[in-house]
């Protein structure tokens, strides 16, 4: 894959991060605002929703009143009453977004474009503006392999604003000073949120994933019990063995180093065929929970990506 022809978002120079950068995304959120498409019918190729998690909530019950939809009559009152009687509906009006931002040592890599780690983070912006114009709130869980940073969600500007300047800061410094001993688990991460996260929230999971392990299946479902859950994967072109490049080349993930050759179609094709069985059982996991997964590429702007 080349990206001989592709320009840097404004401001963006694919590795470290800046506040300009990231607030760019601000003006990009209107265009998933009602009546546009959601952002999510784009990531997922369908156009069937107008708003992003946008939903009803239960008022209450009433006698059934000439007019009301049919498809809203509580059965079980009715049968109780011997009367008719109708739910009502009021449509939410704000909830709780919270997003998983992964910042441990395998986002910090990219081949052709930007690293993983720079484009989950405009993906994250985007989210947090959209939220936020939304009337939603937004908070975050950032993952830095150390620790897990908790910001709680707020409505205003300062939620969004606040996970930025975080992102920036961690990104950042984890630039300068790599860590090389074992990240906590992804268990820990899916565990914070099952505890932070108020019933209802919109938990979107933006990694890359390659530590979720089958084991985290159950939490996955504990989460998706009482909320909608996202999954969106960030990927590199030469994790699956797509490259121009046909030589000899030191590739390590900071524990094992190893040569690979590039020129090798075996090489390739094993890279190409792990990937691929890493996708089938994350999106077998989301199928299974009725998760949405969508994946977006390190190797071309987001922008570009989510227009088509």
């Amino acid at each position: 894959m080349s990206n001989e022809t592709l320009t840097l978002p404004d401001y963006a120079n694919g590795v470290t991060l800046c506040l300009e950068e990231l607030l760019a995304y601000k003006q990009q959120a209107v265009r998933w605002l009602p009546p546009a498409k959601s952002l999510w019918a784009t990531v997922l190729g369908q156009h069937q929703s107008r708003q992003l998690g946008r939903g009803m909530d239960f008022a209450e019950v009433r006698q059934y009143q000439a007019g009301d939809d049919i498809r809203s009559i509580d059965w079980r009152v009715t049968a109780r009453t011997g009367k008719p009687h109708t739910k009502l509906f009021t449509e939410e009006k704000e909830k709780p977004v919270m997003l998983y931002i992964d910042l441990t040592r395998s986002l910090f890599f990219g081949s052709t474009y930007l690293l993983k780690s720079v484009q989950l983070a405009h993906m994250a912006s985007l989210l947090a503006w959209l939220s936020l114009a939304q009337k939603d709130r937004i908070g975050a869980v950032i993952d830095t392999g150390d620790a897990l940073l908790e910001l709680r969600p707020s409505n205003r500007n300062q939620g969004p604003l606040g996970i930025i300047q975080q992102l920036i800061t961690v990104h950042n410094q984890r630039l300068e000073q790599p860590h090389h001993q074992a990240p906590i688990s992804f268990e820990r991460a899916l565990t914070t949120l099952n505890r932070l996260c108020p019933k209802g929230s919109e938990i979107i999971l933006l990694s890359d994933f390659t530590r979720f392990e089958p084991q985290h299946d159950a939490l996955i479902g504990q989460l998706r019990q009482h909320n909608r859950v996202r999954m969106v994967q960030f990927w590199d072109p030469l994790e699956h063995g797509t490259t121009n490049f046909r030589g000899v080349e030191q590739v390590s993930d900071s524990f094992t180093t190893q040569w690979l050759d590039f020129a090798s179609k075996q090489t390739r094709t094993v890279l190409a065929n792990s990937f691929q069985a890493r996708q089938d059982a994350l999106k077998s996991t989301a199928l299974s929970h009725g998760v949405s997964f969508s994946a977006i590429s390190s190797a071309s702007p987001l922008l570009q990506q989510l227009f088509g």
